[in-house]
């Protein structure tokens, strides 16, 4: 990684630059979460050290010298060092931006799905805006269930958390992982447009990819074990699906057209 990862290093100077010895702890050490003041100290001429843990006595972030497809390609095989380096070591502000557009490929794939099971011998016109507000109401309903699922994690960790952690965690950093981990909804839309008969294992497996990079970003965020973080996860499991149980019901007594929508994975 020689030239290409010292490139790397002083492109990043601007975000992930070395702090003053005075400053408090900004970073953590990827290999063993510890707090960490600087990622590497720039003595002259670009001439850069990488800082090393005084805990493990391993490199704070060897991802500084890294490719950004290479840690994305470890952070899609949910290794921790790859989601610690993202989670504290970086400034990446687009975890609103990439929920919209998640939810957007959620309500086209729902979209979708509606249009294939429904029928109608209405007026073009009708079908092309009655289609447009089936679209409107999926990202609503894809919103709520989401939100449910979110709520799900942070109430189950609300009610363990002061029982197993020493200190109170971070829940706005927590919402932004889970935010950023869901990035592998965004294959739901190339599951939908090359369409086969393995489409539904497809969507299935997508499913699975998110909650483990769900699973993985609890886990990073507030240290904590696999078992409190699985079952974080399927607390929130739990209460999206009693939210989608609700939509269900609240569609079938409205006599929606939704009533024939079939809710898959998403």
């Amino acid at each position: 990684m020689g030239t290409g990862g010292r490139r790397g290093t002083r492109s990043g100077k601007g975000t992930e630059g070395a702090a003053t010895a005075a400053s408090p702890c900004l970073y953590r050490c990827i290999e063993c979460n510890r707090e960490a003041r600087e990622l590497y100290r720039d003595y002259s001429h670009g001439v850069l050290k990488i800082t090393i843990c005084k805990s493990c006595q391993k490199p704070v972030d060897k991802y500084i010298e890294y490719d950004p497809v290479i840690i994305l390609i470890n952070a899609i095989l949910c290794k921790a060092q790859a989601y610690r380096h993202i989670l504290f070591n970086t400034k990446i502000n687009i975890h609103g931006k990439l929920c919209i557009f998640c939810l957007l490929c959620e309500a086209y794939l729902r979209w979708w799905q509606l249009q294939d099971s429904s029928q109608s011998t209405a007026p073009d016109d009708l079908i092309r805006y009655a289609k447009e507000w089936d679209f409107y109401r999926m990202f609503v309903i894809a919103s709520f269930e989401q939100a449910a699922f979110f709520a799900g994690i942070f109430a189950f960790l609300w009610v363990e958390q002061p029982t197993t952690a020493e200190k109170k965690p971070n829940l706005v950093l927590l919402l932004k992982a889970l935010l950023l981990s869901s990035y592998g909804k965004l294959l739901l839309i190339p599951a939908v447009i090359w369409e086969h008969d393995y489409t539904p294992l497809c969507l299935k497996l997508i499913k699975v990819f998110v909650l483990t990079s769900n699973f993985q970003a609890i886990r990073v965020t507030l240290n904590t074990s696999r078992r409190l973080s699985l079952l974080a996860v399927l607390s929130g499991l739990l209460l999206e699906s009693a939210m989608v149980c609700f939509f269900q019901r609240m569609e079938w007594d409205v006599g929606s057209d939704c009533a024939v929508y079939k809710p898959q994975d998403f």
